[in-house]
């Protein structure tokens, strides 16, 4: 399935994870591997942070640490279900942006899958490459249907999401493990694509 050429002139093909799509200055967008989850940890942690920290209560700022997320990305980078993973943006062998899906499980998302984690480095936003992470994302997942839930608050976040094609379908209050959060669900509709 060819996507198209994207915005720097790159081809988008189902499955570009696999053998690796260019991103500017040499970097690359492939699938996720177990070795990665001690840096996908420390990203997750710095982005969640820089992102919440004036949404987020203060406990749960401070909860949220490289330790508490590390089990998430191994056991995620370890799954034996090819349905759920990863994909990665690197540049110079850093990682600087990270999508991560799975089927959906919450009631209100309506199957298909589910973008668990989208989290782009401070330093590579506006870079295009966010656009980019999440097409080579939907090639990855395929046709299906797809959500991700995003807090309220979160309004960059969901003017990105609006300007790549998503809808807000509904929305939900989220337990969490770190607070209690309103969220606002955004789905793309890929089967007819």
């Amino acid at each position: 399935m060819d996507l198209g050429t994207g915005a720097a002139g790159f081809r988008y093909h189902a499955r570009p994870a696999r053998s690796g799509l260019l991103i500017p200055k040499g970097g690359i967008i492939r699938r996720a591997r177990p070795a990665d989850a001690d840096a996908l940890a420390q990203l997750h942690v710095d982005i969640w942070r820089e992102t919440y920290r004036n949404i987020a209560p203060a406990a749960a700022y401070q909860a949220l640490d490289k330790p508490a997320r590390l089990p998430y990305w191994r056991n995620a980078l370890n799954a034996k279900d090819a349905d759920i993973g990863a994909l990665v943006a690197l540049e110079d062998s850093r990682i600087i942006g990270v999508a991560s899906f799975a089927p959906a499980t919450h009631p209100a998302m309506n199957g298909g899958y589910e973008i668990k984690h989208f989290y782009i480095d401070r330093t590579a936003r506006r870079t295009g490459l966010g656009k980019r992470l999440l097409r080579a994302t939907f090639a990855e997942i395929g046709k299906s249907r797809v959500s991700l839930a995003v807090v309220t608050q979160n309004m960059a976040a969901r003017q990105f999401y609006k300007a790549m094609g998503g809808i807000e379908a509904g929305t939900f209050t989220d337990p969490g493990p770190l607070w209690q959060s309103s969220n606002v669900i955004v789905t793309w509709d890929l089967r007819n694509e």
